[in-house]
């Protein structure tokens, strides 16, 4: 057979490819608005250049404002239409976008419903604030069904978590009280009436007695309902739905009548209660959830727990579901629930809870729950919000139930010293964790003692210039200190305050035979003076007549020599105690 250099190509394919991309253009061109989306096309793909100056990027705004300008609603559902409209939006001035707000009057529902357009609707109601009542009002009477759509959800939900204000939130908020609160509560948006408006559930309820209250009531639930046994669950997981359950709790509670307050109680814990672990990371959603756990009853307690198990180590590192988790701590008087479906799961996590603030709280709560060193007045005032009903609902004290979740969290606190705690008290965070559980954990500490003053052993100064001697972090060594004191100092007092779960001497005990001599003197003439000084302080107040004359042997004249040359940060406090441990 015979090869040449001629191609083996069809040429009919080249020119069908030519046919198809004609007729494609002319199916283009026969769509409507094709030229107006051909011209603001061109000029998108200029204003959308990231790496273009400011002053050139308005002047294309500004000719796509003029390419697109009365046009906007026409072409807006498009895919490639929305996205033009998004960016003049986006990087236009107040003038175009509210240009663009005002085209699309009367067509805010139907594009929060649109797969490409719902984004437009965000950003309009987030960068024009003087038109975003207006865009919420048109979403009146129709909010429990966006609110279940699949598109429009996500518009509701954003605009009310981050972009309304009181009276705009109320807006979305009205549907859920029912047709008869939406027909007589129509607002033209006074003064007088949005601050009526803010008030919420509490300013409807205004004035409304008897069986009017009770149908506002029932409507408010009938909604609420709606969306939890609605089969896609993802409406549940929006503050708008938990801050109108929480109003409807409240309500609940003001209502006079204590068997027909249980039975409302009842009834949407019922509704809503396989769904708990879906709203905790909200602040109405975390509170409603309390108030759940609070007025309670065992088995209502038990159903959250079982809801909330899985969920431990996600609620730990969220400042607003980890509120959840104290409540439970605070509330429930089965202690060997609550020790094995939370606190071990939160022990189990502490390796990675000990890296965040939130994650060290929880944490801190099994151990001293409430402390001003840990937590801040307006955190202890929020955790405090449900000890009235505490009192009512709950038969332990206070002092007990903490002395038995303490008790249950100790052996793994504990644990995780021995295994972890030379390591995280490297990190300035993880050293206040293991402090605090040296200082308030029962049990037998000795173990975790061992693992802890092994690193203080190694030479002094460390060799390895990327990993400092422990004793060279100012957190790692505030730590060791407050260990040889046995105690957090107390500014109130000027004093230490000593804790009850930790012998101090036993420590200066364990010191003296792990740590040695020749680290110690190291130490004393580097950055642990202060260190080695309290080390010596309990010596002489606590030790023994051997430990006394052990360490002392330690602290020659040679020794005391090279600390008076030296210029060691806390020399003199350090020579004092030597001298007073001579005397």
């Amino acid at each position: 057979m015979v090869v040449d250099g001629t191609s083996n190509k069809d040429p009919n394919g080249i020119e069908s490819h030519k046919v198809q991309r004609v007729l494609q253009e002319q199916r283009r061109a026969a769509k409507p608005h094709s030229q107006l989306l051909a011209d603001a096309k061109r000029v998108w793909s200029l204003a959308r250049q990231k790496s273009i100056p400011s002053a050139e990027r308005q002047k294309h705004v500004k000719e796509l404002m003029k390419v697109t300008q009365g046009k906007v609603k026409d072409i807006v559902l498009k895919h490639d239409a929305s996205r033009i409209i998004q960016t003049v939006v986006k990087y236009g001035g107040q003038k175009e976008r509210d240009q663009v707000a005002m085209e699309l009057k009367g067509h805010y529902k139907a594009l929060a419903q649109s797969k490409y357009s719902k984004f437009l609707v965000t950003k309009l109601i987030r960068f024009c604030p003087a038109h975003r009542a207006s865009i919420l009002l048109e979403f009146q009477s129709n909010v429990l069904r966006l609110l279940l759509h699949r598109e429009a959800s996500a518009v509701l939900a954003d605009s009310f978590e981050l972009y309304a204000n009181a009276y705009e939130r109320s807006i979305l908020l009205r549907d859920f009280y029912g047709k008869e609160v939406a027909l007589f509560s129509q607002t033209q948006g006074s003064e007088p009436e949005k601050a009526n408006a803010r008030k919420g559930f509490p300013g409807v309820l205004e004035g409304l007695e008897g069986e009017r209250r009770k149908r506002v009531l029932a409507a408010l639930k009938e909604n609420l309902t709606t969306i939890f046994n609605n089969p896609d669950k993802g409406a549940i997981t929006h503050a708008i739905v938990h801050r109108a359950l929480l109003e409807y709790l409240y309500a609940v509670n003001d209502t006079e009548d204590e068997s027909e307050r249980e039975k409302l109680r009842k009834e949407i814990f019922e509704s809503c209660q396989d769904v708990l672990a879906e709203m905790v990371h909200t602040k109405d959603g975390s509170r409603a959830v309390r108030d759940f756990i609070a007025y309670g009853t065992a088995k209502d307690r038990k159903q959250i727990i079982k809801v909330i198990k899985l969920h431990v180590e996600r609620m730990c590192t969220d400042d607003e579901a980890q509120l959840v988790l104290f409540t439970a701590l605070d509330v429930i008087d089965d202690t060997k629930l609550t020790a094995k479906s939370l606190v071990s799961d939160i022990i189990t996590h502490a390796p990675t809870l000990i890296n965040t603030p939130q994650g060290r709280r929880a944490l801190f709560y099994l151990l001293v729950p409430r402390s001003r060193r840990h937590f801040t007045p307006a955190q202890i005032a929020i955790i405090a919000e449900t000890d009235l009903i505490r009192g009512k609902t709950s038969k332990k004290s206070a002092v007990v139930r903490e002395g038995e979740i303490r008790a249950a969290a100790s052996e793994g606190l504990l644990k995780f010293v021995e295994e972890n705690g030379a390591e995280a008290a490297r990190d300035t965070g993880g050293s206040l964790v293991v402090l605090e559980i040296m200082l308030y954990a029962d049990g037998d500490k000795s173990p975790a003692m061992q693992f802890l003053l092994q690193p203080l052993a190694s030479i002094y100064p460390s060799e390895d210039a990327s990993k400092l001697h422990p004793i060279d972090l100012p957190h790692t060594s505030r730590m060791y200190k407050s260990l040889f004191q046995g105690g957090h100092f107390s500014h109130a007092s000027k004093s230490v305050i000593r804790s009850s779960s930790l012998s101090p001497s036993a420590f200066a005990s364990a010191f003296i035979s792990i740590v040695g001599k020749d680290s110690t003197v190291s130490m004393a003439g580097g950055e642990g003076a202060f260190f080695i000084a309290e080390f010596l302080q309990r010596i002489r107040e606590e030790g023994s007549a051997d430990e006394k004359r052990t360490v002392k042997g330690w602290f020659g004249e040679d020794v005391v020599a090279r600390l008076k040359k030296s210029e060691t940060k806390g020399r003199n406090v350090l020579l004092d105690k030597i001298n007073a441990l001579s005397l």
